[in-house]
């Protein structure tokens, strides 16, 4: 039974990771400006493609016989609250929030990164986990080929 929380606690982390990242481009979304609207069909990806994470994580949980986590991670949070005291201050500029996001990004390929490293995750699991980690990182890379685009 420790071996199935232990595996419940990993599984729900990347849940509320996912979350994170949810809130974070529908935040970004909201933030955009008309010329950022290109950015939308990309972000609009990212949410879905966190729901489908988020599901596959939580029909594992449940069937570990866990609960299932509903919210976003504390630093999730704190990482907004910065991000919208900051928007105040610099605007919502292309690079600002593709940099924004990839920050988003590198917190969300931390997490994959630790749940892969427990030695308490289960086999089957880590490759759930895994093959996660590498749609995610598509995205980052994504995010930040964007972003460096508008550095020149």
């Amino acid at each position: 039974m420790i071996e199935n929380a232990a595996t419940v606690e990993i599984l729900n982390d990347l849940i509320e990771i996912n979350n994170d990242r949810i809130e974070g481009y529908e935040r970004a979304i909201k933030e955009s400006t008309e010329e950022n609207a290109d950015l939308k069909p990309l972000f609009e990806h990212m949410i879905q493609e966190s729901h489908e994470c988020k599901m596959a994580l939580a029909t594992e949980v449940l069937v570990l016989k866990g609960e299932t986590a509903e919210g976003t991670t504390n630093s999730g949070k704190i990482y907004r609250t910065w991000m919208k005291v900051k928007g105040t201050f610099t605007g919502h500029d292309r690079h600002s929030i593709l940099a924004d996001c990839e920050k988003g990004e590198d917190a969300a390929q931390a997490a994959y990164k630790t749940a892969l490293a427990d030695e308490n995750l289960p086999h089957y699991l880590h490759d759930l986990v895994a093959q996660q980690q590498s749609k995610l990182k598509l995205s980052h890379d994504k995010v930040k080929m964007l972003r460096d685009m508008q550095q020149g």
